[in-house]
């Protein structure tokens, strides 16, 4: 059932402002802002065409609450599909709670989170994976993430999505048609095709799967984990990647007892780097803690950057390979850079010795910034960033993972099932299971709870 109420909600993030944005959407949109509205021209603001801005002032009764910016969007040319209207007042939290009151008191109600769009989704303008993209593209922090909540958002995904419902969908009817006229034993479905279709959607199913590995890591940033002895430089190198002073540095061991995070954009990918205490035997309660702390964020870390001095290392390179081999047995899967830090404090001849020693070492300079681009560039090339680059499908969400997991399941299936020759009325069953994991991810199939789900995460306005 569409909503038949008119809601309305501050559009602008809260608190203080050059401008703030109150949107009110609602079939009586119009007529209900119209008599609180007065212009600075005397027009009738329901007299006025859609798309139009005009100005004048909220009046309540006779007092004046601002002066104001009125855009007028009709149904269904308009982000919900309803009468739209967007009053921007000045930002003033004083002002901007007057009017949305006023609102509420001559008819309107506090929209839910995400009602905005929940109602642009019911009313057909976009399509539930688009919906869903909206959030993320608020929630994009850099270069990457905005470009895949873009492509999802202009329906990339959902168009390749409903490209292959539609194909399936045809061959269903076919067969489905078969069975109307089981008796006269006729097949109205091109197996050979069928097996082609199938083949092809099995295809682009694995590679939008497969895409999610790089996708989920692009939305929610890729945790790094820098772990080393105590006073290698881990926090130093933290401060020098992040450009300011996050961590506390000292030439005390031991000096961080907890672990420090904090994100940055490196080639439009985000990454989370993790300041971890250092790794060494201990009495101390607080600081052996940390430590247990740091294996954790080990194990949380998708990369593990472990750091030593290199002039220690030099000194007892023995102990440090054994230190280099725990690490790389104790976690084989996660990608490890050895950085040897301090090279500042080394000369020629003990960097070459350094370097024979671990050929894969990354030399750098935490304190004066030598090498830490080198860094930067050696993680992202880490980042599988081929399909981003080629504007290919990635996937970001979880919900859409899991959806085409199940449909790849039931599609594999119906081939199995083409390929033992079993009777149609079986194929119908997975073929119709398919259709309908494919409709979760459009939301041609919903239901209250998931929507609920998926628009109570968005912001309040949107």
């Amino acid at each position: 059932m569409l909503p038949q109420d008119t809601i309305v909600a501050l559009a602008t993030p809260s608190g203080a402002g050059a401008i703030a944005v109150i949107r009110v959407s609602g079939k009586d949109a119009v007529t209900l802002v119209a008599p609180l509205f007065r212009s600075v021209s005397g027009k009738d603001l329901v007299k006025q065409k859609t798309h139009t801005i005009h100005l004048g002032h909220i009046i309540d009764e006779e007092r004046t609450l601002d002066e104001v910016l009125v855009s007028i969007f009709n149904g269904p040319n308009s982000y919900t599909g309803e009468n739209v209207i967007e009053i921007s007042c000045h930002g003033s939290p004083y002002i901007q709670q007057q009017i949305i009151q006023l609102l509420l008191r001559k008819g309107c109600r506090m929209a839910d989170a995400g009602e905005f769009t929940l109602r642009a989704f019911l009313n057909g303008k976009l399509d539930l994976s688009q919906a869903e993209a909206v959030a993320d593209l608020i929630a994009s922090d850099n270069e990457a993430s905005h470009q895949i909540a873009m492509q999802q958002m202009r329906g990339g995904f959902s168009n390749e999505i409903k490209h292959l419902r539609d194909e399936l969908l045809n061959f269903a009817s076919l067969i489905e048609l078969e069975l109307d006229f089981a008796e006269e034993d006729v097949e109205f479905a091109d197996r050979s095709q069928f097996k082609e279709l199938l083949a092809r959607i099995q295809h682009v199913l694995k590679r939008l799967i497969d895409s999610f590995a790089v996708g989920n890591v692009i939305k929610n940033g890729i945790p790094v984990a820098i772990v080393g002895e105590p006073n290698v430089g881990k926090s130093t190198l933290l401060n020098a990647l992040l450009n300011e002073e996050r961590a506390i540095v000292s030439d005390i061991a031991g000096t961080t007892r907890d672990t420090i995070e904090d994100e940055i954009a490196i080639g439009g990918i985000g990454f989370r780097f993790i300041d971890t205490a250092g790794i060494r035997d201990t009495k101390d309660v607080v600081e052996s803690i940390g430590i247990q702390k740091t294996f954790e964020k080990i194990e949380q870390a998708q990369v593990v950057v472990l750091l030593f001095s290199a002039k220690e290392f030099l000194a007892n390179s023995s102990q440090f390979q054994i230190e280099i081999e725990k690490i790389k047995n104790k976690y084989p899967q996660k990608p490890l850079i050895i950085v040897a830090n301090k090279i500042d404090q080394v000369n020629e001849a003990e960097i070459s010795n350094l370097r024979l020693q671990i050929p894969q070492v990354l030399l750098l300079s935490a304190k004066t910034g030598q090498g830490v681009e080198t860094l930067q560039h050696q993680l992202l090339d880490l980042v599988n960033t081929g399909a981003l680059r080629n504007n290919e499908t990635i996937v970001t969400n979880t919900r859409h993972y899991d959806a085409l997991l199940k449909a790849l399941e039931e599609v594999e299936k119906v081939q199995y099932g083409l390929d033992s020759g079993i009777s149609g009325d079986l194929l119908a069953i997975d073929i119709r299971q398919a259709l309908y994991h494919f409709g979760e991810i459009t939301g041609e199939i919903t239901s209250d709870d998931l929507l609920g789900n998926i628009f109570a995460n968005f912001c309040i306005g949107k």
